[in-house]
């Protein structure tokens, strides 16, 4: 039978991905202070690799330790980090796939002892701080962090670099009108809303030549916040600046009930498919290889994102091939039960 598109190879830049299904970066909480690969990293991203995944994204990763999620998040913020990542890297490619690493800011969303921040000074909800709303030179240093985060990504050996400006993080925070009460020129106008990430993706396309992903909240779910739509602009502008694709979510910015079910998120890849002239990778709740490659075969998007189904199940592209009724190769060791 002819190749599944889920299982045909995906070109990125010079990049080669052997198959179309992506581990969606999920954080793992299971760092130290110092923001080091542990054994669990080293085991739980080998598994996906060993289970013929041809993308696997390593979780937020904090450029600056004020980034972090919680204290058990991984870091890139000092040259001690790199060596666990190296081996990190070295461990999934010794079993065929290639590794991304998603640069992350928490901002306003941080869980972390000390002050917090922001683009504006207001709290996520009331378990949560009030930031300080950032000067223009802890911008800029942010903004830096990020390059020195992607020329250490680099060290490392990572194929891919993906900036986190979804989920109602810090560089979401900038984008949306929700959060961004900003008169400077980092807010106001959409444009300048943008002026936060824009610099941070010029900034690591200085130092980092390959490819380049961004993750979105394509959708607020806030009648005055982001809409779909309102995203295509910004892609467009992504697109001119060298992203080479947009990994698209939705959420987190402000609390807020979603109706999540299989594959709610799709249509914001697809929308930004065909309104521009970017790839994009869908996400969110899908499961089943039949609905992953109907995906694909649509045009609907480029890659497709796994997270929790990969959780539960570390060699699914095993079992979608068996659903698509196409065979795969299996690593050696595991010959007598795979085929």
């Amino acid at each position: 039978m002819s190749t599944p598109k889920l299982f045909s190879p995906y070109h990125i830049q010079d990049l080669t991905l052997k198959n179309r299904i992506v581990m969606s970066p999920m954080c793992m909480y299971s760092s130290n202070e110092q923001g080091l690969v542990k054994d669990w990293h080293l085991l739980h991203y080998s598994t996906r690799a060993v289970g013929q995944v041809g993308l696997i994204m390593l979780e937020a990763t904090a450029v600056n330790p004020q980034g972090r999620i919680t204290n058990r998040d991984l870091g890139i913020w000092n040259d001690e980090q790199i060596n666990g990542l190296t081996k990190l890297v070295n461990h999934v490619h010794q079993h065929g796939a290639k590794i991304g690493i998603q640069l992350a800011h928490a901002g306003r969303k941080a869980e972390l002892a000390g002050e917090i921040i922001a683009p504006s000074a207001i709290r996520y909800n009331q378990d949560y701080k009030v930031p300080e709303k950032m000067s223009l030179d802890l911008i800029k240093k942010t903004i830096k962090d990020f390059q020195e985060g992607a020329i250490r990504a680099k060290k490392a050996g990572f194929d891919v670099i993906e900036i986190h400006a979804a989920h109602g993080y810090l560089v979401n925070q900038f984008l949306t009108p929700l959060l961004n009460k900003r008169e400077d020129s980092y807010g106001g106008s959409a444009e300048k809303r943008y002026q936060f990430l824009k610099q941070i993706i010029d900034s690591v396309r200085d130092v980092w030549k390959g490819p380049l992903l961004v993750r979105i909240s394509a959708n607020d779910y806030h009648s005055d916040g982001n809409q779909p739509k309102d995203f295509i602009n910004y892609a467009k502008l992504m697109h001119e600046q060298g992203v080479n694709l947009i990994d698209c979510s939705s959420g987190g910015v402000v609390p807020a009930k979603i109706d999540a079910y299989p594959g709610y998120q799709v249509n914001y890849a697809e929308l930004i498919k065909k309104n521009t002239n970017i790839a994009t990778g869908a996400v969110g709740l899908i499961t089943t290889a039949k609905h992953a490659e109907a995906i694909l075969k649509n045009k609907r998007a480029n890659l497709v994102f796994l997270g929790r189904e990969l959780l539960r199940n570390p060699y699914w592209p095993r079992t979608a091939a068996q659903e698509l009724g196409y065979e795969i190769n299996s690593p050696t060791q595991y010959e007598r039960a795979w085929h």
